[in-house]
């Protein structure tokens, strides 16, 4: 599961920045830097994760409010008529599929660490 949704941001943000990268001048600096930093900071934090044994679900967790930050820039740049809706609902389709996977490796960490508590009780 990490793999997968590591591979889906990377490929995501290839084919996303240089899209983003294109906004005309008067968003490609606002708008366009924000989401461009942002994506790289959720894909930061997904390989961060990855190796973060100890505290795996601290870094998960804050990534599912940087994604829906970036599911509300991709809709002001339908709204802004800055993209067209293919490629809106394109976007949509892939991050909806990230977050799918990233609720998915959240729910196992939490399995992974309610197992953890309950051991630690019984041993007590």
């Amino acid at each position: 599961m990490e793999l997968s949704i590591i591979q889906k941001t990377y490929d995501f943000i290839k084919w996303y920045v240089p899209i983003i990268s294109g906004l005309p001048k008067a968003h490609k600096f606002t708008l366009g830097d924000r989401m461009i930093n942002g994506l790289y900071n959720f894909f930061d934090g997904l390989v961060d994760a990855r190796y973060n044994n100890k505290e795996k679900l601290a870094k998960l967790e804050p990534l599912n409010s940087q994604l829906d930050i970036l599911r509300y820039q991709t809709r002001l740049l339908l709204d802004f008529k800055l993209i067209p809706i293919h490629r809106y609902e394109y976007a949509g389709k892939l991050i909806n599929e990230i977050g799918m996977e990233l609720g998915g490796w959240i729910k196992q960490q939490v399995r992974i660490q309610e197992s953890g508590v309950r051991s630690q009780e019984s041993e007590s």
